[in-house]
């Protein structure tokens, strides 16, 4: 799928509405019981980012971004004001030999439940990683934006064992969810419309 590193303006992302989606499949059993079963393992996040234009220069800006983008044809980078920080999460394992691990997130309930999301856009100059919980120098590693994978130089290969843990800002991989954007002026100085955009996994 096509996709630019570019994102989408943080003002205006500011004050959307949207949040996690799952796909649960429900089945009624002859006997009134239900059956359940989970399609995904991860969450997609779905918006609109309607609410966070406030001005025509605003609206300009969105409609510049959505023809740019072609519609639903490219993805672009979005930020959740509430939920693009990272702090110490577990990525892996040393085995003395592996030297690649995905930035992960994870939270766990009361109940200890664990939930954990790949991340794949990470921010540039954001990310901080450790082995067992001691700083790893920057020139030990590195960190591919677009894909969210850390990458440890040969000659610093994570040890057997090691806890490998990463604190860094992210951003949503994201497109738009319709190819027609259309507005209505509502005021001199304002217009309103709907822009859906939807989370995409490459």
């Amino acid at each position: 799928m096509a996709f630019d590193e570019v994102r989408f303006p943080t003002d205006i992302a500011y004050s959307t509405g949207g949040g996690p989606m799952f796909s649960t499949r429900l089945a009624r059993l002859a006997n009134s019981h239900e059956r359940r079963n989970e399609d995904w393992t991860e969450d997609l996040q779905r918006w609109d980012v309607a609410s966070g234009i406030k001005t025509i220069a605003q609206m300009e800006e969105i409609l510049t971004f959505f023809k740019c983008r072609r519609g639903m044809s490219r993805g672009f980078r979005f930020k959740i004001h509430d939920d693009y920080i990272a702090t110490d999460e577990a990525i892996g394992t040393g085995d003395s030999a592996e030297l690649d691990f995905q930035l992960m997130t994870t939270v766990t309930d009361s109940g200890s439940f664990t939930y954990s999301k790949t991340i794949i856009k990470p921010v540039s100059g954001t990310v901080v990683v450790k082995r067992d919980a001691v700083v790893e120098p920057e020139s030990n590693w590195t960190v591919d934006t677009t894909t969210g994978i850390v990458s440890f130089i040969t000659g610093a290969v994570p040890l057997s064992g090691e806890a490998i843990t990463a604190s860094f800002q992210f951003d949503l991989p994201v497109r738009f969810d319709t190819d027609y954007l259309p507005r209505t002026l509502t005021s001199y100085q304002l217009r309103e419309a709907q822009v859906p955009i939807q989370e995409v996994r490459e």
